[in-house]
């Protein structure tokens, strides 16, 4: 298991939820942060929260993964602020919670703009540095529905899929290169992102999904990613809702009744 201390860490989305638990956790294992997010204030807020002593080595970097035509010259800064980056982990996202048949065109590319275009616009801006230096680790924050779909995500489940078919392909590229791809695909975790998800007019739910509310906490889901960036994962499975993955694999008719009698609940 390797140790994290003194590596430069790029967290998108490290505003709330998981992305911000990743900050305090590695921020305890003396790495050096760049945190990124929309608002630079929430960012500030996940700043001061970290003990006086380790906010001398988190950098801000605001960030909006639906404006890819300035991505490529972000990862660029980003590489600057340290010299390089050891690892990026692409964690921002939106999420989606609307029937098919009623869900606008636009809810979709928004979805694919931010949750795969703007990912990988990224990734494939920071590249340059990781290839010059031999060296890196790319973590992507998927989902299950990465792995198969369920109602009411027609659209977020079709652009994490997306995600896996691109690193995928990009891991079997850099292993050369020394550059390792791990996927971190969690179930329901205790997040805002239900409250953020897309309707089907494209505004937002602004409440809570039943599966979320007494779903795994942010902290505990973070640990385990960083346990799994530690051990240089290729995929790892996060939450009691990875059963259905062995389920799909050993037993699809099972799968595929569940599958059809499963959505994302309100309260």
């Amino acid at each position: 298991m390797s140790n994290l201390a003194g590596k430069v860490v790029w967290i998108t989305g490290a505003s709330s939820g998981i992305g911000e638990a990743l900050v305090y956790l590695l921020a305890q294992e003396q790495c050096k942060l760049i945190i990124s997010a929309r608002r630079k204030s929430e960012l500030e807020r996940v700043k001061n929260i970290c003990p006086d002593a380790l906010q001398g080595n988190i950098s801000i970097l605001p960030v909006d993964l639906e404006q890819t035509d300035t991505l490529t010259l972000t990862a660029e800064a980003a590489a600057n602020y340290y010299g390089h980056v050891d690892i990026l982990v692409n964690n921002a996202g939106i999420s989606q919670r609307s029937p098919a048949e009623k869900t606008v065109m636009d809810v979709y590319h928004r979805l694919m703009n931010i949750n795969y275009f703007g990912t990988i616009t990224l990734t494939k801006g920071l590249l340059p540095s990781m290839l010059s230096k031999k060296g890196g680790h790319i973590v992507v924050i998927s989902s299950l529905l990465g792995k198969f779909g369920i109602g009411q995500a027609t659209g977020y489940a079709a652009s994490k899929h997306a995600l896996h078919g691109f690193f995928d392909s990009l891991r079997a590229e850099l292993w050369e290169e020394n550059i390792h791809v791990t996927m971190v695909c969690p179930g329901f975790v205790k997040t805002n992102v239900s409250y953020h998800s897309l309707t089907a007019d494209g505004s937002e739910q602004n409440l809570m999904d039943a599966q979320h509310e007494n779903a795994m906490s942010a902290e505990a889901c973070a640990k385990k990613i960083v346990k799994a960036i530690k051990r240089k994962k290729e995929e790892v499975y996060i939450g009691k809702q990875n059963y259905a993955i062995w389920i799909r694999r050993f037993s699809p008719a099972l799968f595929s009744y569940i599958q059809k009698r499963v959505s994302i609940k309100q309260k």
